[in-house]
């Protein structure tokens, strides 16, 4: 089959397509035909060589695919063959074939593409989870979300609205501005032009929000906590700025605020399925009747691989890259 691999670390020029074995699936894994793919962070950080792949994990990139079901493991169950199927995989997903374990593959959605699913699982995955398991997000509360005109972000917006929360986000650009605004969010600002500090407490009065979403980390820390409300929660979703801040600790401890990590590419399997089940009770519903959808930049051919992650480096993509895969009769 068809897959991209990295071929040392670096840029453009470490990735290749090539010819490598199918994958046997393991007792609870199902064999997918990958009809689409989506590009993630990781995937980028692993090709600079800042991503170290877990433990046992694949070493193709690509943690999320839509396919059809082409074989299983002898304990798996409820499954069919050609069943369309979307979900969340240790690895390999950026090739024709991919191991998906039975208690991470979800239906796919009626009226949904294999890109639009493949472009659902990683975020609203994450998106559910620091939301409302870590957040505690409820309706009538305010949320600030960093980085917002990405997959994750543009998830959250639409996940907050839909429980009634009120969402104040930050972007990088104009046309992002315009585009979280497109999907509802109550405040958008433009972190080049704005401080957001400023502006989350002009609009709240001093008081602050109860619930930060940040991928930054970094020197955004300390400004997050500025903007938490008493007994406010930030969750630490990403780290784009660094692993490392400056923190007031005496502001945590007076304030008594709480911050928490996810990182759900790092849990073991158990928790990882569990992840997965809260997401599905909540939301496959909503998915179906249309109260949720993915947002999607671009769709690129697997071979354009190389432009996707270029789009990614540069910041410049509103939502999922997605990769779909054509095949001939020698990789089908």
């Amino acid at each position: 089959m068809r897959a991209v691999v990295f071929e040392g670390l670096g840029g453009p020029e470490v990735v290749k397509l090539r010819e490598v074995p199918r994958p046997v699936p393991t007792r609870e894994a199902l064999l997918v035909k990958v009809h689409a793919t989506a590009l993630n962070r990781a995937d980028l950080l692993q090709r600079q060589g800042e991503y170290h792949v877990p433990e046992g994990q694949s070493a193709i990139p690509g943690v999320e695919v839509a396919g059809t079901v082409e074989a299983w493991g002898e304990d798996v169950k409820g499954f069919t063959r050609g069943q369309r199927v979307f979900g969340v995989v240790e690895g390999g997903g950026f090739a024709d074939y991919c191991l998906l374990d039975q208690g991470m593959a979800l239906p796919i959605p009626a009226g949904f593409d294999f890109a639009e699913a493949a472009a659902t699982s990683e975020s609203c995955l994450t998106a559910n989870e620091t939301l409302f398991t870590l957040g505690q997000l409820r309706r009538g509360q305010a949320v600030l979300i960093h980085a917002a005109a990405s997959s994750i972000g543009t998830t959250m917006v639409q996940m907050a609205r839909h429980v009634g929360a009120t969402t104040y986000c930050t972007v990088g650009t104009p046309r992002k501005v315009e585009a979280v605004r497109a999907l509802g969010a109550d405040a958008v600002f433009d972190y080049r032009e704005q401080d957001f500090v400023q502006e989350v407490l002009r609009l709240t009065g001093g008081e602050g929000v109860p619930l930060v979403m940040d991928f930054i980390g970094g020197a955004y820390l300390e400004r997050n906590l500025g903007v938490l409300a008493h007994e406010g929660c930030l969750v630490l979703v990403g780290l784009l700025d660094g692993m490392s801040a400056q923190v007031d600790l005496l502001r945590i401890v007076q304030r008594r605020l709480r911050l928490k990590g996810s990182s759900l590419r790092l849990r073991p399997l158990k928790e990882k399925r569990e992840v997965n089940a809260r997401f599905r009770r909540r939301w496959m519903e909503v998915l179906a009747m249309g109260g949720l959808r993915p947002v999607i930049h671009a769709r690129h051919p697997l071979e354009d691989v190389n432009v996707a992650l270029g789009e990614m480096e540069a910041n410049r993509n509103i939502g999922k890259l997605v990769l779909t895969l054509e095949r001939n009769d020698s990789h089908a």
